[in-house]
């Protein structure tokens, strides 16, 4: 790939490659915007199939925090990390620790956190370099696990979400076909369950979907049928990309909202549910729970503070619909649109700001 003409496409700022031969350590950290403030973005480890690979991803889900951040209202840019190599085999001590040098090398541009691939252990092992590291172990004064923040965080989008398309926020008697009952989505089980919804799951794991059937009294279907469901609500949990040809047309809900990423296999998919009256909840912006509890990190982490701040993800899924109502657009677009719309606020304002600055040296100099 023409490496500087894709990041100039896309206003990217920065691009490292960072390796390290007695460890192994070949990273990519990519750092797309910090308009807003420093680059907040997971340490991703995967076997990727080339270095090109490599870039693009680690490039492509850099961009994906900067509109994440910016959505969920944080004072915090885009940025990521892939580690080229196998999490299970190539994983040793030294290769964090060289990791986090590099980071402690860039004076707080770029803060990690764990990813796929990478766990607790790993970022605890970075902080053994650099203090510009999230997700540590909670003996460090970290938040611990972020799947029920994460979890609380898409429920209460998903109450936005009822509104929009219900005239209502209460979940009381609706049914909702949750795709995936892993940590996250199981939690989310919970809070649907104790305010009244019936439930409809599904998994390739039996044992999980038995505990939601026995805990939450829920429905147990095979994963091909989940999207066929005769359900107000479709809750993509698991992978992402199950909103495409061949599902939407089996779509009987009227909302979609849940906690997969990248839930559109193409935008394309998004243009439909508008076209088609499906509320479609952007991905980014529900499952925006994790990235602020862990970004909560940053100021000392206080629980009560994190979950207030996730509350406000209520806030930020009606606005999404505001925007879709008032330009008539995609959902996915209006999301967009508001991240868009906070970067460039700041960037006029960091301007002016400096602009104001300039011209009153140039007096002082002249006078």
């Amino acid at each position: 790939m023409k490496i500087f003409s894709y990041m100039q496409e896309y206003d990217y700022e920065q691009l490292l490659f960072c390796q390290d031969e007695q460890s192994g350590l070949k990273a990519i950290i990519a750092i797309h915007d910090t308009t807003l403030g420093p680059a907040l973005g997971g340490t991703r480890m995967w076997t990727y199939a080339s270095e090109d690979d490599a870039v693009e991803d680690a490039l492509r889900l850099a961009k994906g925090m900067t509109y994440k951040n910016a959505a969920a209202g944080l004072n915090l840019g885009g940025g990521k990390t892939v580690i080229i190599g196998d999490p299970k085999k190539d994983k040793n001590e030294e290769m964090f620790r060289a990791f986090g040098r590099y980071i402690q090398g860039l004076n707080g541009r770029y803060i990690t956190a764990e990813d796929v691939g990478t766990t607790v252990q790993d970022m605890d092992l970075i902080h053994e370099e650099t203090d510009y590291v999230t997700g540590i172990s909670p003996a460090f004064g970290s938040s611990g696990n972020p799947s029920p923040v994460t979890a609380y965080g898409v429920y209460r989008g998903m109450k936005a979400a009822a509104k929009e398309g219900f005239g209502t926020d209460s979940l009381e008697g609706k049914t909702v076909a949750v795709q995936g009952v892993g940590n996250v989505a199981f939690t989310l089980c919970r809070h649907l369950h104790e305010e009244g919804a019936n439930l409809v799951v599904t998994d390739i794991n039996k044992e999980a979907v038995q505990r939601a059937v026995e805990e939450f009294g829920a429905k147990a279907v095979d994963p091909d049928d989940i999207y066929s469901v005769d359900c107000d609500i479709y809750a993509p949990c698991a992978l992402g990309a199950t909103i495409n040809d061949e599902t939407i047309p089996q779509l009987k809900a009227k909302v979609v909202a849940g906690a997969a990423n990248n839930q559109l296999k193409e935008t394309k998919h998004g243009d439909i549910l508008h076209e088609k009256g499906i509320v479609y909840t952007p991905d980014y912006v529900i499952n925006a729970g994790g990235v602020i509890n862990v970004a909560d990190e940053l100021h000392g982490y206080n629980k009560d503070r994190a979950m207030k701040r996730v509350e406000t993800i209520y806030d930020n899924v009606s606005r999404v619909f505001e925007i879709s109502r008032r330009d008539n657009i995609p959902t996915y677009v209006a999301a967009d649109r508001m991240a868009e719309e906070r970067i460039e606020r700041m960037r006029r304002s960091r301007s002016q700001f400096l602009q104001n600055g300039q011209h009153i040296l140039s007096r002082r100099q002249n006078g």
